[in-house]
């Protein structure tokens, strides 16, 4: 990580094309998680869906980013993760976020997992054109 995450920084973008971005991208989710209070196992399961989102990015799209920011509804306190590429879409989102789905020849628990890991899961696909999964977790 090229600086210091401070509490003033409103989000961060992490441009997404390699493995070793994919690293950064869970280190700045990790560390917003453990600088906005949340628990090690917290910050753990935040870093672990910036990671399936990244590895998504990279297999499917090549190129894209994380944004990575504070969330706020009322008195609860999160953060939100975007990630967004330009990449080919998905198909079929409803069969791409069900569980043991997999184009990659995996275990298929990637978009299924990260909506199970997070209180909020958005996403939105346009083949062509791109895909941006938002998700969000609420300080406990």
């Amino acid at each position: 990580m090229t600086r210091a995450l401070r509490p003033t920084d409103q989000e961060i973008t992490v441009p997404i094309a390699s493995d070793l971005d994919i690293v950064t991208a869970r280190q700045w989710g990790r560390t917003l998680a453990s600088q906005r209070g949340y628990s090690p196992t917290e910050a753990t399961l935040i870093a672990t869906a910036i990671s399936e989102l990244a590895r998504n990015i990279v297999l499917y799209a090549k190129r894209g980013e994380i944004v990575l920011a504070s969330a706020n509804d009322g008195p609860k306190q999160g953060i939100v993760v975007v990630a967004r590429d330009e990449g080919p879409g998905i198909a079929d989102v409803s069969r791409a976020i069900a569980d043991g789905y997999s184009t990659s020849g995996g275990l298929g628990l990637g978009l299924s997992g990260v909506r199970r890991l997070m209180d909020e899961f958005e996403i939105s696909s346009e083949l062509g054109k791109g895909t941006t999964v938002t998700i969000k977790r609420w300080k406990r």
